[in-house]
This record gives C-alpha cells, sequence and structure tokens, in this order.
C-alpha cells in the first residue's frame, strides 16, 4: 500500500514538474506528453526485461498481450486488466475500469482535458514494455467518461509496419 501512494504522489509530481516548465519558456502541449511517455518509455523497458528475465519465450503477440495484461500491469497498478479483446489482425483493446493514476481526479466532464498527461506515462510503460518484447507498436489512450467511482481506460496497441 505504501508503495502504490509513493508511486502515485511521484506520478502527480513529475506531471507538474514538465507542466510547471511551460512557465519557463516551453508552451507546446504536445511536448509534455511526449516528455511523460518518453520517460513511461524507458520505464517499461526496464520493468519488463525484470519480470520476464526467468520466464520462457512467448509463442505469439497474443501471449505477449496476456502477459502485459497479467503480469506487467499488476506489478505496476497491484491489479490485472478488466478487458483484452483483439480483432486477431494486430490490434488490441485492453480496458481498465478502475485506472489507479486517474481515480484522484474528480468526476465530470471538466477534467476530461485533463486526462490525458495523467495517461501518457502509462501510455510509455505499455509501449516501452512491448518494444522490448519485440513488438512495435503505437499506443493510444482514451477516456470517455470519469465517473467519480469508477475510470475506463482504453489502450489501443497497432502493430507498425
Amino acid at each position: 500500500m505504501a508503495d502504490e501512494a509513493a508511486f502515485q504522489f511521484l506520478h502527480n509530481e513529475v506531471i507538474q514538474y514538465i507542466y510547471k516548465s511551460a512557465e519557463s519558456g516551453e508552451t507546446e502541449n504536445g511536448r509534455h506528453i511526449a516528455k511523460l511517455e518518453n520517460m513511461g518509455f524507458r520505464v517499461g523497458q526496464g520493468l519488463i526485461e525484470r519480470l520476464t528475465k526467468d520466464t520462457a519465450r512467448f509463442k505469439d503477440e497474443l501471449d505477449i498481450m496476456k502477459f502485459v495484461c497479467k503480469d506487467f500491469w499488476t506489478c505496476v497498478f497491484k491489479k490485472q486488466i478488466d478487458n483484452l479483446r483483439t480483432n486477431h489482425q494486430g490490434i488490441y483493446v485492453l480496458q481498465d475500469n478502475k485506472f489507479r493514476l486517474l481515480s484522484q481526479l474528480s468526476a465530470g466532464k471538466q477534467y476530461l482535458e485533463h486526462a490525458p498527461k495523467y495517461l501518457s506515462f502509462s501510455c510509455g510503460l505499455v509501449r516501452g514494455a512491448l518494444s522490448s518484447l519485440g513488438v512495435k507498436s503505437i499506443v493510444t489512450a482514451e477516456v470517455s467518461i470519469m465517473p467519480a467511482c469508477k475510470t475506463s481506460r482504453e489502450v489501443l496497441i497497432k502493430k507498425s509496419n
């Protein structure tokens, strides 16, 4: 429980630090999102290396995605993904109905505009983990409703050519 609180606090502080740098000249929101995603990418690479050091090779992309949904997500967010869907053509949708990094935001549509900065680090985490496992991907996150007790999060992973 203490490590979860520390992670959430650190995550919030990193976001605040990066966005406060806007006062010192950077005004482009996309640049901040990219910084957060790149940080998550590197953390995801290192974390997946530690998690997979004693596991057997994965048979296919679906096995990799199952590992990410169960083991990787549990390691980072202390729960498994609620739903994994695929079209069997390289697109996977991971859904987390109680995403911990958004649970601190209040309910209401007025806070939807702040969601991308809280999701970009975790998109980088997933992209970095997949990259280390040999899967080139584009990871995006989407939030349509942020109810007070339930947050939906979907990650769309498209296989790059």
